[in-house]
């Protein structure tokens, strides 16, 4: 059934197009989870070009109300995780917080050489090693987060607990705390290797966490580089 736009309203025509979708996704017709047509089928719907409907679909992603799955489509976004970054909350906590549930896919975990600035920030001689895990994580199934954490060698048994889920609680059951964190977020894009993991296009948008968590003693406990779906997941500052 055709929707054309009003090509003679002072409203650019990507804009209407973006209050049509609005209004279908807050009516139910698209719902969370749910794909919407491909790009063709809203070209014929309203009457518009190519270019209008990637303007207005590349909007909506950058608004968290859209997603893209490469080789799927476009899909209307669910719900999203909340973290709250006052406090030291693991991927598994957030997700309980939400009735959902978390899982982690153990990418690699290998003994390294420590890098300077990371060796500055563990306080750790220029000769030491750090066990670096790159994890998967997911939320009922969906990948919301890659990310990379670097401990002090001494935290080498993580390396066996690295699949089963939280680190923070197989660190806590060897009496260590993570306690406070440090944070920088930033905005980074989809590079193809985490664009393969976390189902996304590559240049896609996402937030980029940095972290330096210190233990109850005040001591440095790991650094964590994530990349996560905006789409996905939320931070409370």
């Amino acid at each position: 059934m055709n929707q054309y736009l009003e090509k003679k309203s002072q409203s650019p025509l990507y804009q209407q197009l973006m209050h049509r979708l609005k209004n279908d996704i807050g009516a139910g017709i698209y719902p969370a989870g749910g794909r919407i047509p491909s790009e063709q089928e809203l070209c014929d719907t309203y009457g518009v070009s190519r270019v209008t409907v990637r303007k207005a679909i590349l909007d909506l992603v950058q608004e968290g109300l859209l997603v893209r799955k490469q080789g799927k489509g476009t899909f209307v976004a669910g719900e999203r995780l909340r973290r709250d970054l006052r406090h030291v909350t693991s991927f598994t906590e957030a997700c309980a917080q939400r009735g959902s549930r978390s899982e982690a896919r153990l990418i690699s975990a290998q003994l390294v050489p420590v890098a300077a600035e990371d060796a500055q920030l563990l306080e750790l001689p220029g000769d030491a090693r750090v066990l670096e895990l790159c994890r998967l994580r997911l939320c009922d199934g969906e990948a919301v987060m890659l990310e990379i954490n670097r401990f002090p060698e001494r935290y080498a048994f993580l390396k066996d607990e690295a699949a089963e889920g939280s680190l923070y609680a197989c660190l806590q059951r060897h009496g260590v705390m993570p306690a406070s964190a440090q944070h920088d977020i930033s905005l980074g894009h989809a590079t193809p290797y985490v664009s393969k993991h976390l189902d996304t296009e590559v240049g896609d948008a996402l937030l980029l966490l940095d972290e330096t968590v210190l233990d109850q003693h005040g001591e440095p406990l790991h650094l964590s580089r994530q990349w996560i779906r905006g789409d996905r997941f939320t931070f409370r500052i």
